[in-house]
């Protein structure tokens, strides 16, 4: 091959890789152009106010349609959940709200890496303040008051159904601004007595005044649920195999996730109501697995995230074991009820 052949096929090499990195540019900018389209059948998205004030039963959720919208803070009226949403600026990958004050758990894009961090919000979603979060956001409450919030993250492994994963939880006290920053701080007495161990691991508080909570306690391979008093800076167990605890409006119940024997250990939960006052099980109508923790829309029904076309769809389910799960939204996350 003499100097010239050499030549035109160097620059034919040059015109083909040229020809594929403008190919491969244009797809890129295709599909992030698609993440901010509407997807066909999707819910309708606008921008508009969006307040936390419990003036009128609505809904406010982490929208999960694709759009310009995608993962920002929306609201539906609460008996529409079908209604166009109207959406704000605000994005959260949790969220939760009472009484006019909301949590929002956020990402913060970096230059090298994401950081994240739990955002205090007043009732027209305003920040009051920020903390900085040691790991990818996962669970988050407010007390029925708005005074106390608390969050979860996991500092290590990313999920509930393996063993291989460390927790922290946080308490945050909005009128005083007392951080507690983490729940292993407190005192344990498990089955009657103190309890001390390396391994031990809180999530998904709920709570039940602006003193007392309950919460998931992990440790030595077993799950616990434990009533906790912030003021005491304790916890002790009521019950093994409870994750993910959620407060009934009134009070008297709890539903929760429990790992039932003989299912696969990536889908190892059913989603229960546990009667405070007796003590007594009922397994609810959800056959699938549930990793979420469960909001109640009153005190009759259930609402919980599974996987769906857009990322996450919310379902419903009487919360007395009868009838059937149906979708409710598609599209959404973290809801929560306000009014």
């Amino acid at each position: 091959m003499n100097t010239r052949s050499r030549l035109f096929v160097l620059l034919a090499a040059v015109a083909a890789l040229a020809a594929v990195a403008a190919v491969s540019v244009l797809r890129a900018a295709d599909r992030a152009a698609e993440k901010d389209r509407p997807q066909a059948g999707g819910p309708a998205v606008t921008a508009g106010a969006v307040t936390l004030a419990p003036d009128a039963p609505r809904m406010v959720f982490r929208n999960m349609a694709w759009g310009p919208h995608r993962d920002e803070l929306a609201t539906v009226p609460a008996g529409s959940p079908e209604a166009a949403r109207t959406a704000s600026d605000v994005r959260c990958l949790r969220f939760y709200a009472a009484a006019g004050t909301g949590i929002c758990l956020q990402s913060v894009k970096g230059a090298v890496q994401d950081t994240y961090r739990a955002v205090v919000l007043d009732a027209r979603l305003r920040e009051l303040r920020h903390f900085p979060l040691a790991g990818i956001p996962t669970r988050a409450r407010v007390s029925p008051s708005g005074r106390m919030v608390a969050w979860t993250v996991f500092v290590g492994g990313d999920s509930y159904a393996g063993t291989n994963f460390s927790t922290r939880t946080s308490v945050l006290d909005t009128r005083t601004w007392a951080l507690v920053a983490n729940l292993e701080d407190f005192r344990i007495t498990r089955e009657g007595r103190p309890y001390h161990a390396a391994d031990v691991n809180f999530w998904g508080v709920t709570f039940s005044d602006d003193t007392h909570f309950y919460a998931t306690l992990g440790t030595g391979g077993r799950t616990y649920l434990v009533r906790g008093d912030v003021a005491a800076r304790s916890v002790r167990t009521l019950r093994s195999n409870v994750e993910c605890p959620s407060l009934s409006p009134d009070g008297t119940r709890l539903v929760f996730k429990k790992r039932v024997e003989g299912l696969s250990p990536d889908a190892p939960w059913r989603l229960y109501v546990l009667d405070l006052a007796t003590m007594r099980e009922t397994p609810l109508a959800e056959r699938r697995s549930v990793d979420d923790q469960v909001v109640w829309r009153d005190d009759h029904t259930v609402v919980y995230a599974l996987a769906g076309d857009f990322g996450a769809d919310l379902w419903t389910v009487p919360a007395d074991g009868t009838g059937s799960a149906r979708r409710m939204m598609t599209a959404a996350l973290a809801p929560a009820y306000l009014g």
